[in-house]
């Protein structure tokens, strides 16, 4: 399938799947029937609501229907990097080592001397830190480990039907990009429901006229006493994106499939002082769809703590962004991080939630 604006997927949505893509990457109601709402204001029955949902995952535009986790809130994550060997069997073999641990979900060759970028995520810190050892001693490559510490804008919810060079290129306004610290030893406090919920969920609702009322008969088990049913699995969810737990609940867009595959990681070396102000301004640019800040590890070589996020179409357009980031917002020291080749890309896995003590023998 093409990636470019006037590819095959572009002539395969009408007016009607392009109000669906751009409004609905965010709030589905959390109702009994929520695609109705969403039916009613698009001039369509809820049923095909459904089919249009399905044809577009089938295309590839979307990739999920349901819930994005966010998985600094529900258990440890970080993002950490290596100096994989150049050569390309060998190169491959390690991105094959990395990619067989299931507490890694993303993996990304870039164009820099730490070559392969990869997030892990776990119940504990612990654990966490133990899988980034375990690939540190069977790789034999140095370990750059990066966990988050304050999000400052995290969301890759924009408008893809549209001939924009860079996200939000067309936007009139920016977004709230308040500061959130950000723990290492969060454990998300789920009880034993909630973290069976968030299994269930992580892969996707079930794409009908009644996804959360499937989802509760799919659970098939008694909490306090009785079934659950869908206003369980509703008021369950609410609170868990009212938490950070959930950071949105609709159709997740594949960005690559529509387009913006010219995305670069900016790394950015901000005075301390200095950091929490420049963040927030320019984690409230539309153009930026990533801003946070990491520690910076000089005993690596490594002395960025400010990391930015462009996703684009073009990449001199997103060069250009960059550009001006520099020069009206980050008169700093940085590096360009492009990535060069997807080598995994899964949602996060949240199993051994379910053994976590935390949640072990308690119930909503």
């Amino acid at each position: 399938m093409n990636s470019a604006t006037g590819g095959d997927w572009r002539e395969a949505v009408d007016d009607i799947d392009a109000a669906l893509i751009d409004g609905y990457q965010s709030g589905l109601p959390l109702e009994e029937r929520p695609l109705r709402p969403i039916g009613d204001r698009l001039g369509i029955d809820e049923r095909e609501v459904v089919d249009r949902i399905e044809r577009l995952l089938e295309l590839g535009v979307f990739r999920r229907f349901g819930a994005v986790l966010n998985p600094p809130v529900i258990g440890s994550s970080t993002l950490a990097a290596i100096r994989a060997p150049e050569d390309e069997g060998a190169f491959d073999e390690v991105a094959e080592l990395v990619n067989g641990y299931r507490q890694v979900n993303h993996n990304y060759a870039r164009d820099h001397e730490w070559n392969m970028w990869f997030v892990v995520t776990a119940a504990s810190r612990a654990e966490r830190d133990d899988v980034l050892d375990e690939i540190e001693r069977r790789t034999g490559c140095e370990m750059l480990d990066l966990p988050m510490v304050t999000d400052y804008y995290v969301d890759l919810e924009f408008p893809v039907v549209n001939a924009d060079r860079f996200a939000r290129e067309s936007a009139t306004g920016g977004v709230d990009a308040s500061a959130t610290r950000i723990s290492e030893t969060a454990v998300g406090d789920l009880s034993r429901f909630e973290a069976d919920l968030l299994l269930a969920v992580q892969d996707g609702l079930p794409v009908s006229t009644t996804p959360y009322r499937d989802l509760a008969a799919g659970l098939e088990r008694e909490r306090a006493n009785r079934e659950v049913d869908a206003v369980d699995v509703v008021d369950a969810l609410g609170g868990l994106r009212s938490r950070g737990c959930i950071k949105r609940v609709g159709c997740v867009v594949n960005h690559v499939v529509t387009g913006f595959d010219a995305n670069c990681m900016v790394v950015w070396d901000v005075p301390d002082a200095e950091r929490d102000e420049r963040g927030e301004a320019v984690g409230e640019l539309p153009s930026v769809t990533l801003c946070y800040h990491r520690p910076r590890r000089p005993e690596h070589g490594w002395p960025y703590n400010l990391f930015t996020m462009i996703h684009g179409r073009d990449s001199e357009a997103v060069d250009a962004k960059i550009d001006d980031l520099a020069d009206e917002h980050l008169p700093f020291e940085h590096e360009r991080l492009y990535s060069t080749e997807t080598l995994k890309q899964t949602g996060a896995r949240y199993e051994d939630l379910l053994t976590s003590p935390d949640a072990e023998g308690r119930q909503s």
